[in-house]
């Protein structure tokens, strides 16, 4: 069982990124798929969720600015990032869930800066 994180990047103020995850060895459809972030010193938080239905939330930091999806076709979720802050620099983790199975990525880096 394995989430393979992708699309991290360095960019600018106001700039969009796509981030995937990747998941592998396991029935990806049954699994509510999360993302979360972490910042330098700080706690790993929630980002965005999407249950096996494809019912979305949102913390309120990205609302109206981060999109989460999953295609189940492919085994992949899907974190578009529009209008991205400095204050989104973090690494972003993909995380997966269905009953005691708690399944972690390895991560990706975004770094907004100018």
């Amino acid at each position: 069982v394995q989430l393979v994180e992708s699309g991290g990047d360095l960019l600018q103020p106001g700039g969009s990124l796509r981030l995937s995850c990747a998941a592998s060895g396991m029935i990806f459809g049954i699994y509510a798929m999360a993302w979360y972030c972490q910042a330098p010193g700080k706690q790993r938080e929630l980002v965005a969720g999407i249950t096996a239905s494809g019912r979305t939330n949102y913390a309120d930091s990205v609302k109206c600015r981060f999109t989460i999806s999953r295609d189940n076709g492919k085994d992949t979720a899907y974190l578009q990032m529009n209008s991205l802050k400095p204050e989104d620099t973090a690494v972003y983790y993909c995380n997966a869930r269905y009953r005691n199975d708690d399944i972690w990525g390895q991560g990706t880096q975004v770094t907004v800066s100018s």
